[in-house]
């Protein structure tokens, strides 16, 4: 029997070996396609063309300051990089002698949208140029004007005369990306010309802290110096993305790259082609995070929305009874979970539309109508924060949180010169190992309000406080103005 079955295996054994193969190769097979579909060739070659090298030039002086010749160049420009040009090309040798205004240049890339002659890029591609020329893909250059600009988002739209009939390339709907699928990138790294690269998209709404309305398409596609301005492609040849960013040690791809996706920068171009300008929709009010600690002071569970720091005298929130403290839950029928949602969907919203919102107040849900405003330029943001020198003489009436505080005297009030019209208790020292110093209150700052009541002597903040113990709560909520009248909540542990 045992010989039987030895010999019946010792059949077998070549036909199992080569099952065991055929599994090999299914196996060794899968690996293949990790190197990209195949489709990516085709999608490269029908849209090469509509990508284009930006050529940029630039005249900037050069100041001898005693220490040798610096260029001075704006903070971020693109020609940083050209920097030892300066110092390799002045008259008078090494360390003194004549300095003479250089010409510096700089490339980068973009792409057609319209055979026309429009061509889309990043702003920070052609700032502060005096000339800009665009290098098609079959090395015709071409002189190309501005259209319109955008600093927030980083673009910029220019517009060429054709020499001959253009390839022009279509927005894709970012908003349909999913983590994972293929991408391909096409621009003009180091100055190599039209190089295409592949990838995945590793994230999508990826906040860097780059601008306000950040949310960008992350991916490993390599990016480096000269893609900047270029496509992301789908792989329908659609445009999702424009190159924009990378983080790197080094200057060159590691495989964190980041475009502004084609949802903005669709909406972005419309606009400047339309307007030479950009139309976003204000709301009048200066937001800030809803911190756990805030949430629990507002009975706002879970934490969510953008609270309401301040409301602009001559915004549209205003006369719409939007006040400070109030928390944005949901505008025009878009919940909102964080600030930066607020912001992005508010510049997104067309000017003069009637909106309505939808803010927590005191616990309860309400909803205003809002008639939204332009957005304009000029206006800065506001920091919520302004540190002070924290003076040496520091009247104490009362201690209450770690804050000693006083009443607002004339005399405090020029001490610290605060507006007339600020009302409340003054900050005049703070304890270093408080929650008041981790929170960056500081002398000079008023209290207005202590769990949305106003306040008008330390008396009345410690009797609020010594309440809010006794009701078992973590934390008290404190509105505080700075000198200038500019508003923002603060939550500190009452423990």
């Amino acid at each position: 029997m045992f010989a039987a079955t030895s010999a019946l295996s010792d059949r077998l054994r070549p036909l199992l070996a080569a099952v065991c193969l055929g599994a090999a190769a299914v196996l060794i097979s899968k690996p293949a396609f990790a190197r990209g579909p195949e489709g990516i060739a085709d999608v490269a070659e029908k849209v090469i063309d509509a990508v284009v090298n930006i050529s940029t030039s630039q005249t900037v002086e050069v100041k001898n300051d005693g220490h040798g010749a610096m260029p001075q160049l704006p903070p971020g420009s693109p020609f940083e990089e050209f920097f030892d040009d300066f110092f390799k090309n002045r008259r008078g040798g090494k360390g003194g002698g004549d300095l003479m205004p250089h010409k510096t240049n700089s490339l980068g890339s973009g792409f057609i949208v319209d055979p026309a002659g429009v061509v889309v890029t990043n702003n920070h591609v052609i700032a502060d140029a005096d000339e800009i020329n665009v290098i098609l893909n079959d090395g015709t250059k071409i002189k190309a004007e501005i259209v319109g600009i955008d600093k927030k988002t980083d673009l910029a739209v220019l517009k060429f005369k054709p020499p001959h009939p253009l390839t022009a390339v279509k927005f894709g709907d970012s908003d349909k990306l999913r983590l994972g699928d293929w991408v391909i990138a096409i621009g003009n790294p180091f100055s190599l010309g039209g190089t295409v690269t592949a990838g995945i998209v590793s994230a999508k709404n990826r906040d860097i802290s780059s601008g306000p309305y950040d949310s960008y398409i992350q991916t490993d596609a390599a990016i480096n110096r000269g893609n900047s301005g270029g496509p992301l492609f789908n792989l329908d040849g659609e445009v999702i993305g424009v190159n924009t960013l990378i983080i790197s040690p080094s200057g060159g791809s590691i495989g964190i790259g980041f475009a502004v996706p084609s949802k903005t920068v669709a909406a972005v171009v419309d606009q400047l082609r339309q307007y030479g300008e950009l139309r976003r929709g204000w709301l009048g009010v200066r937001i800030q995070s809803v911190t756990d600690e805030i949430a629990d002071s507002l009975n706002i569970h879970p934490a969510r929305g953008a609270l309401v720091a301040g409301v602009d005298d001559k915004g549209p929130a205003k006369p719409a009874g939007i006040e400070p403290g109030d928390v944005v839950v949901k505008f025009d029928g878009k919940d909102i979970k964080e600030p930066k949602d607020l912001s992005r969907v508010v510049a997104d919203t067309a000017v003069g539309k009637e909106v309505d919102v939808v803010i927590i107040r005191k616990g309860q849900e309400e909803t205003h109508h809002v008639t939204l405003g332009k957005l304009e330029d000029t206006d800065k943001v506001q920091a919520a924060l302004k540190p002070k020198d924290e003076p040496a003489d520091r009247p104490v009436t009362q201690k209450a949180l770690g804050l000693d505080l006083a009443a607002l005297s004339k005399d405090l009030r020029s001490k610290f010169k605060i507006k007339d019209s600020v009302k409340g208790v003054l900050i005049t020292g703070v304890d270093g190992a408080s929650d008041a110093a981790d929170k960056r209150l500081s002398a000079g700052d008023v209290i207005v309000e202590v769990a949305q009541e106003a306040v008008s002597s330390a008396a009345d903040i410690k009797k609020r406080v010594d309440q809010l113990k006794k009701d078992g709560k973590k934390s008290v909520l404190l509105l505080v103005s700075n000198a200038d009248g500019e508003l923002r909540f603060v939550a500190l542990s009452v423990q």
